[in-house]
């Protein structure tokens, strides 16, 4: 993996030759050290004998010091404290002989200390440029507590809802993720591994976890050949291709081969066919579990098998399979040379890092960058850039701040700090968390009397969460709380405001990994509440507090403005105010299909014709096959109007491109974001193809009246697709159909025609 773009080959070379030179010096089993990364829980020390069997092992922190002071530790993760990062990288160096530091890694998945909206989110807000930016604080932030790497960005596609990791990632669509998993590539690293203030993006799972059956985390994935190379594959080659130095294998077998001992995946197609020069590093334990699958023997030959794969890195808790590497190489399992090439891949990252020169971090440095308030603001305009408007009848929205003299914030989301940050954070600041309600009360000020009732009790998961080893993870639930006396305070406290706000969704241990659903429903009685509010005759605004669509049929027909706000982080509250009140207007699209229910799933619009097309939205006989809310939807304050869709030309051979361009104007009164979408059919082909797929889109911002030209290239990458029984990149002589509009139901339209099929 090179360094920056611009670095010389001989900083390249200086890098190769002094990795080699420790290689020489080392042992097999420091070499093996160098290859494991364990878990670093501190707060495990003391617990009793007995409990964390989760863990594997009480004590933890110790058996993970031990083997630092005999220089057997390459990395660490979950480490986050800048003073402690020092104190364990000087036993590192004290244990290691070499002089050679910890890689520290941690899941900074959307901020560190500021915390951003959840990526699903920002994936939302259609806008590389904000991603890159906002990533880029959660980059400063992570480097300069000492945290060298992320385990992000998540890239994996998701069709199905029901998986709980579909918060993590870009939604349903290839194209869309891979411009994402890009923008984030390039907010992490900055212009390449070592740039300052920057840390080593890794993207994960490779590959297709998000294809587990039945959306169950963990779960076998079966896809073709044509949906890995077309579907799945796609934004881990755009998450390469802009430089990511690493990639994390996925948990479940694929196919029927495990993905982290599968050498077609980590050989074949990641270092043969993409080239990548990067390390790879397992998910957590998902060496071990090799043996777990029945695909190893057992732990020794599960590390055999790993390293042979092409998995440089194991993450482990405790017992690590790269430990009986050593062995394994004295007994001739394994090639010594295999042994080398991956520990020269990290060693080849630590210098680059900067890190085996200058080891230790400033920690004085390290809270001033916390306390940025420029952070805090980033987060606030990535949470407004990423709400969805989905409905908006009557135009309740903005609410009028001088009209409305009594507002009801209502929802135990409303006003749950741990829950507006949603999963996957550790190091957040509660005291400057922003909640709805916090929010509200702060932009009306005294110019109208806010009040807040929860209404009903945190609902809780049937299974507790893996995540729930943190203090205030799980919601709790309020003592003496007396459920119909609070639903009826609820709607009382509706019934006498100008305007009710009501909050619904999940709570954030809900979902995220191992938080997979079989249901969409609103969890516990949020429905019950949201009726129950509207049906006193108040308007109802709805908030909705997400990472997955969810069932909102009845709230479609009967509550007329909805707000999807998705976790929106850090300075939620205040985003969101912002957005009500008409200081921000969203802007948002949505990332995935929304379905009505639970029983549709996977829905995607990028299906292909099947049989009586004419039907297809009557597969079902009890309900319409059609989504509630179609891929790319999203509503404004302002109104778009989109017209004079015009080609370049009309006919192209399979090399050429064409320039799509269109004129979109804003038709309302405010100024605003559209996010103009463009979608391509082929007709006919050497294969079925998709009825429609996103090749292009572009966030832009229009005056009130003003009229912005868009325009867009088409070329042979945009046309090219993998081919299942070619096997090889393929483009058809074909009729292509055009549409260009603020969703896929777009109907602008336009043909052309390409001459002439090629291999690509």
């Amino acid at each position: 993996m090179s360094g920056r773009a611009d670095a010389p080959m001989t900083t390249d070379r200086a890098i190769r030759e002094r990795a080699d030179a420790l290689l020489a010096a080392m042992t097999d089993e420091e070499k093996a050290g160098q290859l494991t990364q364990y878990f670093y829980f501190g707060f495990m020390r003391d617990v009793p004998e007995g409990e964390g069997d989760d863990l594997h092992q009480p004590n933890q922190p110790g058996i993970v010091e031990a083997a630092l002071s005999r220089g057997e530790v390459g990395s660490l993760l979950f480490v986050r404290d800048p003073a402690e990062t020092n104190r364990l990288q000087r036993l590192a160096l004290e244990g290691n002989r070499h002089g050679l530091p910890l890689l520290f890694g941690f899941d900074v998945i959307h901020g560190l200390r500021t915390i951003l909206p959840v990526p699903i989110a920002m994936a939302a807000s259609w806008d590389p440029a904000a991603v890159e930016r906002a990533q880029a604080v959660a980059a400063r932030e992570a480097r300069a507590v000492g945290i060298h790497w992320t385990f992000a960005p998540m890239v994996d596609v998701a069709r199905d809802p029901r998986w709980g990791r579909i918060v993590e990632g870009a939604g349903e669509d290839p194209y869309l993720g891979a411009a994402i998993a890009a923008a984030q590539v390039r907010g992490f690293q900055g212009e390449g591994i070592g740039a300052p203030e920057h840390v080593v993006a890794g993207p994960k799972h490779f590959a297709a976890y998000g294809a587990a059956l039945g959306g169950r985390d963990y779960d076998e994935a079966n896809p073709s050949d044509y949906e890995l190379w077309n579907t799945y594959f796609p934004p881990f080659k755009a998450a390469l291709d802009a430089g990511a130095g690493n990639v994390m294998t996925a948990y479940m077998p694929l196919n029927g081969v495990p993905a982290t001992g599968n050498p077609w995946l980590l050989d074949e197609v990641l270092r043969e066919e993409w080239g990548f020069g990067g390390w790879v590093v397992s998910d957590a334990n998902a060496v071990r579990n090799l043996s777990t699958h029945g695909f190893a023997r057992d732990l020794s030959d599960a590390g055999v098998r790993a390293l042979q794969a092409g998995c440089d890195m194991e993450m482990a808790i405790t017992d690590p399979a790269y430990a009986h590497l050593p062995a394994a190489v004295g007994d001739g399992r394994i090639d010594a040379a295999t042994l080398d090439a991956a520990v020269r891949r990290v060693l080849e990252a630590k210098l680059r890092l900067g890190i085996v020169d200058e080891p230790l971090v400033d920690e004085e440095r390290a809270r001033e960058v916390l306390s940025d308030p420029a952070h805090r603001e980033e987060a606030r305009r990535a949470a407004e850039s990423s709400a969805v408007l989905l409905r908006n009848e009557g135009a309740l929205l903005p609410l009028d701040i001088g009209a409305a003299q009594t507002i009801a914030v209502i929802g135990p989301l409303a006003d749950s700090k741990r829950d507006t940050l949603g999963p996957w954070c550790f190091d957040f600041d509660l005291d400057e968390t922003v909640t709805v309600l916090e929010g509200v009360r702060a932009k009306v000020g005294e110019r109208a009397t806010v009040g807040y009732a929860p209404g009903i009790r945190p609902a809780q998961r049937t299974f507790p969460s893996m995540f729930d080893m943190f203090p205030g993870n799980a919601p709790e639930d309020p003592p003496h709380f007396d459920d119909e006396a609070e639903l009826r305070r609820a709607a009382e406290l509706a019934r006498a405001a100008d305007v009710a706000v009501v909050v619904v969704g999940e709570w954030q241990n809900m979902i995220g990994e191992a938080a997979s659903r079989s249901s969409l429903e609103l969890p516990g009685r949020q429905l019950e509440l949201l009726q129950a509010v509207a049906a006193t005759g108040t308007p109802v605004v709805l908030l909705v507090m997400n990472g997955r669509p969810l069932d909102l049929r009845w709230a479609t027909e009967w509550v007329p403005a909805i707000l999807d706000i998705w976790y929106p982080g850090t300075q939620g509250g205040a985003a969101v105010a912002n957005l009500l009140f008409g200081g921000a207007v969203p802007g948002g699209k949505l990332p995935f299909t929304w379905p009505r229910s639970v029983g549709q799933v996977p829905m995607t619009y990028g299906h292909v014709t099947s049989h009586e097309p004419e039907k297809q939205d009557r597969r079902y006989w009890d309900e319409a096959s059609t989504p509630l809310f179609p891929f790319g939807y999203g509503l404004s304050y302002a109104s778009f109007a989109y017209d004079r869709l015009t080609l370049d030309r009309d006919r192209i051979t399979a090399g050429e491109s064409i320039r799509v361009s269109v004129e979109v104007t804003n038709t309302g009164r405010r100024t605003a974001d559209e996010v103009i979408q463009l979608y391509v059919r082929q007709r006919h082909g050497r294969t079925a193809r998709p009825v429609r797929e996103l090749k292009g889109f572009e966030r832009v911002t229009i005056d009130p009246g003003q009229t912005r030209t868009v325009q867009f290239s088409l070329g042979p990458d945009e046309r090219r697709y993998w081919h299942p029984l070619e096997r090889e990149w393929v483009i058809d002589a074909a009729t292509f159909d055009v549409w260009v509009g603020g969703d896929v139901t777009a109907t602008l339209g336009a043909t052309f025609d390409v001459e002439g099929a090629s291999t690509a």
